[in-house]
């Protein structure tokens, strides 16, 4: 039976305020420069780290994520990546800045201005998509030409997590992965599967070597604020690479909600310089990493992971067979 997509509102499992070390507690409204009087928790995402507006009792807000350096040292490191990248992105771009961080009781944290918006929802309805589109298209051009100093933190290339960590559909067929269970029309075409994943490392090296992505892009990175602009948030997996591959990502989610998304991928500006087939290729990729990684769920991830892992496959294996003339 086809999976469902997850609640992406309400996919989190995380800490509340109170559940915090007091010294860190402490430590948080002092650099906010008032008493915490209210906490909301964020329901989207997958890892366990603590993550909420703040409203403090002179009435202003902020975004704050905190992970223990003991218990999650892994998203510590993550958050650490994410504030050192939010403080050299360009100014100007639809992105949360960032405040300051903060190591207390054995935890460390960033601070963020907070976006008072909202999860699109599923399916997309195409103002919030067209208008996530249009403040990727500014994101992928500021990070075309991105400034020195963010490069100077040395992102990883794409060609390379993808040789490391998203093609599989290789290993199934070397009978190094087991077989994930695919669709009639589709359970037959592993060779073609491969063929096309296979091209992703040399198109993404053919990119321009200074171009950077965002490298998560998807619906619950991003939030709609209340005059329907999009902001982009999430920003640990930076990578050197073609913006048509975040592109393609997104809008995963876009043919899942029957949007004419082989227009949407053909007219942006991300895509102006794509390979003829690169959607086509990404995709592929995509089904193969996202199938064949479904059944491993992490401790320090939500559960929810595993369904989103599973859904998304199946909806990026459908775009491209229906593209490829299999079903």
């Amino acid at each position: 039976m086809p999976t469902t997509p997850p609640p992406y509102h309400a996919t989190a499992v995380r800490p509340g305020w109170t559940e915090l070390p007091a010294g860190l507690r402490s430590a948080v409204a002092e650099r906010l420069g008032a008493p915490v009087v209210d906490a909301h928790v964020a329901g989207a995402g997958f890892t366990r780290g603590f993550a909420a507006v703040l409203t403090t009792a002179d009435g202003s807000s902020a975004f704050l994520k905190a992970a223990g350096r003991g218990e999650q040292p892994r998203l510590v490191d993550w958050y650490a990546r994410e504030a050192a990248i939010l403080a050299r992105l360009p100014a100007g771009l639809p992105v949360p800045r960032l405040r300051w961080t903060l190591d207390a009781a054995g935890w460390y944290a960033i601070c963020l201005d907070a976006v008072d918006g909202h999860t699109p929802g599923l399916p997309w309805s195409p103002e919030e998509l067209t208008a996530t589109l249009a403040g990727y298209a500014d994101l992928a051009a500021a990070l075309a030409d991105p400034p020195v100093d963010l490069l100077a933190l040395d992102p990883p290339r794409l060609a390379d997590l993808a040789r490391e960590d998203i093609l599989w559909w290789g290993e199934v067929a070397a009978g190094r992965e087991p077989a994930p269970a695919l669709p009639a029309g589709v359970d037959g075409r592993l060779a073609e599967l491969v063929a096309l994943e296979s091209r992703l490392p040399g198109y993404a090296a053919a990119t321009p070597p200074d171009s950077l992505i965002h490298g998560d892009l998807r619906l619950d990175n991003v939030l709609i604020d209340r005059a329907g602009a999009a902001w982009f948030c999430d920003w640990t997996w930076v990578c050197r690479g073609p913006a048509w591959f975040d592109l393609a990502g997104l809008l995963i989610t876009g043919y899942a909600s029957g949007l004419d998304v082989d227009r949407l991928f053909a007219d942006h500006p991300a895509a102006a310089r794509a390979p003829a087939d690169a959607l086509d290729v990404t995709l592929a990729a995509l089904a193969g990493y996202f199938l064949t990684t479904a059944a491993a769920t992490p401790p320090t991830a939500s559960p929810q992971i595993r369904r989103h892992n599973r859904w998304s496959g199946e909806q990026a294996l459908a775009w491209l067979a229906a593209r490829q003339g299999w079903t």
